[in-house]
């Protein structure tokens, strides 16, 4: 009989437990379920609501139970429906009626709220630290390659030449800022819903607060409503996830380009990459394609639940059911991208002598050819014209820049002199850009000790 069969005079329908029952997914919370349980257990204890001997008598049992979960020897039933319900019945074969005793003061709807509390304290917890040894591979990256020059692009095209170092160090920041958004999201979860109820309270003289720091919550819900339909955590862990696998499919990008013959910045290490069943030759970056591809469903579950629930009345509603397989598979995903990312960066091979040859038929130099005419007195839009002809010459002549004659480049504009061709070398061009962020040598380094610092990188 299920335990709210009382008022039902005929069983449900296979087909309605089958659709409705998760604990085909949901089992996972079993850990905090029962970490829940002996806190509420010891709470209905110490305030007299139950027996110390029943107190005693649950919290051994559920202990038990738990060394039974953590073994892999227990069995969910579908009949149960959930993880609450299994854990119940699990619980009152072991220590007889005394276990129905646990749900006093309690409903499902908080349980489950304080459940996924749990489960997401740890999951961003689990992804911070992720996300630290991503930075660390990065930057380590970034330290070894400091006089590695490469393009720098905008719409995918050459622009200007930039520190290798430089480029890494760009994706060292925006997982900084994805730390910092785990960090809001962990204060965010740091609220305490059991004792809400079905969603009005309890007549019983439960004291919260002493759950919340056993479980080591720093804040209660004050509102019994708010307590079992706030669903905003789960949403800041799939935006933040979401987030996280954009800045990983956008590296993803850049490293199956890097590793193509037509760029050979990067040879990816054999184990992190696969081959072809028909052409010997390939080296595919699976990795890093299949990193890109699995953002697109993380950004789905984020999609999935705002639309779960944008029309929800207060308070629960079954639709918040929904709001589980999403946010698991969304830290199952992002925590071995990251991971297998670190893994990808520390151990691939920058092609130094591919790069050394780059720039040779480049343009990205020609804004310095345009700030030297400033430099001389020339106003920047005529300087502009001046080397966008200039480039077009060069293009006709199967050349760059640095290519055409200095009688070439006088006969477009007279204030160029020899020292032109100093200041287009691509090392020059690099060195030239100082200011704070800019990718000089200087500022990198100054970037590397910031990074260092605020990172907290070792």
């Amino acid at each position: 009989m299920k335990l709210w069969g009382g008022r039902f005079q005929e069983d449900i329908d296979a087909l309605v437990l089958q659709y409705t029952s998760s604990i085909s997914f949901d089992a996972r919370l079993a850990p905090y379920d029962v970490a829940g349980s002996i806190a509420h257990a010891r709470m209905l204890a110490e305030c007299g609501i139950i027996s110390a001997a029943e107190g005693r008598q649950i919290i051994e049992g559920l202990e038990s139970l738990a060394s039974e979960i953590a073994a892999g020897d227990v069995t969910f039933r579908l009949d149960d429906e959930d993880i609450h319900m299994n854990i119940e019945r699990l619980l009152t074969e072991r220590i007889g009626p005394v276990a129905g005793k646990l749900h006093t003061g309690r409903s499902r709807n908080d349980q489950v709220a304080l459940d996924m509390h749990l489960f997401a304290r740890d999951a961003a917890n689990d992804i911070l630290d992720a996300v630290k040894e991503l930075q660390g591979a990065l930057f380590a990256k970034a330290e070894q390659n400091l006089d590695v020059i490469v393009p720098g692009f905008t719409h995918l095209q050459r622009a200007q030449p930039i520190l290798f170092a430089h480029h890494l160090l760009a994706y060292v920041w925006m997982l900084d800022r994805d730390k910092a958004r785990l960090v809001h999201l962990l204060q965010q979860i740091d609220r305490m819903p059991l004792g809400a109820g079905a969603l009005a309270g309890t007549t019983f003289p439960i004291d919260r607060q002493m759950v919340a720091s056993e479980l080591a919550f720093s804040r209660l819900y004050e509102n019994s409503l708010d307590a079992v339909s706030d669903r905003d955590y789960i949403l800041e862990l799939l935006f933040t996830t979401a987030t996280i696998m954009t800045h990983l499919s956008r590296l993803s990008e850049e490293l199956v380009l890097w590793s193509s013959e037509e760029f050979g910045w990067v040879e990816l290490a054999d184990r992190y990459a696969t081959g072809s069943s028909m052409m010997p030759q390939k080296k595919n970056p699976d990795v890093p394609e299949l990193i890109r591809g699995k953002s697109g469903r993380v950004i789905g579950h984020l999609m999935g639940l705002f639309t779960v629930v944008k029309g929800l009345p207060l308070a629960y509603n079954k639709d918040l059911q929904e709001d589980k397989e999403g946010a698991f598979d969304a830290v199952d995903t992002v925590i071995p991208a990251l991971k297998l990312m670190a893994g990808t960066i520390s151990t691939m091979e920058v092609r130094r002598q591919r790069l050394a040859t780059a720039f040779a038929r480049d343009f990205s130099n020609a804004t310095d050819l345009a700030d030297y005419l400033v430099r001389k007195g020339i106003p920047f839009r005529e300087a502009h014209a001046i080397v966008g002809e200039l480039v077009q010459l060069a293009i006709s002549k199967g050349t760059n820049l640095t290519g055409l004659s200095l009688d070439t480049l006088q006969a477009k504009s007279s204030v160029i002199e020899e020292d032109v061709f100093t200041v287009l070398d691509p090392q020059v061009v690099v060195e030239a850009r100082q200011s704070r962020g800019g990718t000089a040598s200087s500022a990198v380094k100054l970037q590397l000790a910031l990074a260092r610092e605020a990172c907290g990188i070792e």
